[in-house]
């Protein structure tokens, strides 16, 4: 816990609130309005507010990656303040991250409060994703020069395209990917058209994608005009080269392929650049500092929002209203629910504590 977040520019913790508000809060008071009202121009709102079944990309499949890319656009900041230190005392830091990650991750999806082995789930949820990509891109950061993390970041989506290329196919059963989880998870592993093993990989690239956008807005503030340009122009290129390699390699969000990474990349550089653009170089936070609540202490409310449920508490307070919403008091209480976690959130923002691992 610390009551001095570090210093940073306000389009990160505003995009990665944005990013949390959508996940913990818009989305599933949308879904339950939505499924009451039943009114036909609502299907296609609710369609991009779920995930591809398989093949294809819709705006939910968006809100991962963005995750673990605003966690990259971070490191170039947070590490900066590491200059000199012993590699043993960063590694100490990378390492604690790592595995409270992957414990907050079993948590929410895993089973671990459990308590039963037989019923753990290892490798299932978007905070050990976040854990793998960031081990990953710390050791590319801490090691290796700006090239080198470049030449690496392709060499990962080679690695990655190489046996799902040759060694199976790209369906749900069939891909190298889900043999790989199958082997080693074996039954303790969740949906099994999700996976996670071999996919660490191509998170690893979402992460080091977040770190290249860090870094040019760390060391572009001089220029910030400038800056945004080249965020458009990469956003651009890795779009168009995401949506040409799913010629060859599908664009699947579930096993995370070299398509939707680039894909996905592409649309978090578009994001940030607007971002970036209106809220650092135009100065504009009217209506958007709010969002902070959400980006500042983004792991609190991912795992808050997940774990614990406050209709029961919403239900005490409004039983009463049941008589006279009828089949919208499930929409009301959803709605309650996520209130009053963000009102948790706002009291933390308001008293400057800050969760962090």
């Amino acid at each position: 816990m610390t009551n001095n977040p570090s210093q940073r520019l306000a389009s990160l913790d505003i995009l990665r609130g944005f990013d949390l508000f959508l996940l913990v809060f818009l989305q599933p008071v949308i879904l339950s309005l939505g499924q009451q009202l039943g009114l036909p121009w609502m299907d296609a709102i609710l369609y991009q507010l779920d995930h591809e079944v398989w093949e294809g990309f819709r705006f939910w499949d968006l809100v991962m990656p963005l995750f673990l890319f605003m966690t990259g656009a971070s490191m170039p900041f947070s590490f900066s303040k590491y200059k000199g230190a012993p590699k043993l005392n960063i590694y100490r830091k990378v390492l604690k991250r790592f595995v409270l990650l992957f414990l907050f991750g079993m948590i929410v999806q895993g089973n671990l409060l459990w308590l039963n082995p037989d019923y753990l789930l290892y490798y299932t949820n978007t905070l050990q994703a976040i854990a793998s990509g960031y081990l990953i891109a710390s050791i590319l950061l801490l090691h290796c020069s700006v090239r080198t993390q470049i030449i690496a970041t392709a060499a990962l989506l080679l690695i990655y395209w190489t046996p799902m290329t040759f060694c199976g196919d790209f369906t749900p059963e069939g891909n190298f990917a889900n043999k790989v989880d199958a082997l080693i998870l074996g039954e303790h592993r969740g949906d099994p058209t999700y996976t996670w093993i071999w996919s660490s990989l191509t998170f690893g690239v979402t992460v080091m994608l977040g770190t290249f956008a860090g870094r040019l807005m760390k060391n572009g503030s001089g220029n910030r005009k400038k800056t945004t340009l080249k965020l458009l122009a990469i956003g651009l290129a890795l779009t168009a080269g995401g949506l040409l390699w799913g010629l060859q390699m599908p664009v699947i969000k579930r096993i995370w392929t070299c398509s939707m990474t680039l894909l996905s990349g592409g649309y978090c550089f578009l994001l940030m650049a607007v971002f970036y653009y209106w809220i650092d170089c135009k100065g504009h936070h009217r209506g958007l500092s709010w969002l902070k609540i959400y980006g500042m202490n983004s792991i609190t409310a991912y795992l808050i929002g997940e774990v614990v449920n406050f209709r029961g508490v919403a239900h005490s307070l409004m039983y009463g209203l049941e008589q006279y919403v009828g089949d919208y008091y499930p929409t009301l209480l959803t709605f309650a629910n996520f209130l009053i976690l963000f009102f948790i959130l706002r009291w933390m923002y308001n008293n400057k504590i800050f969760l962090k691992i």
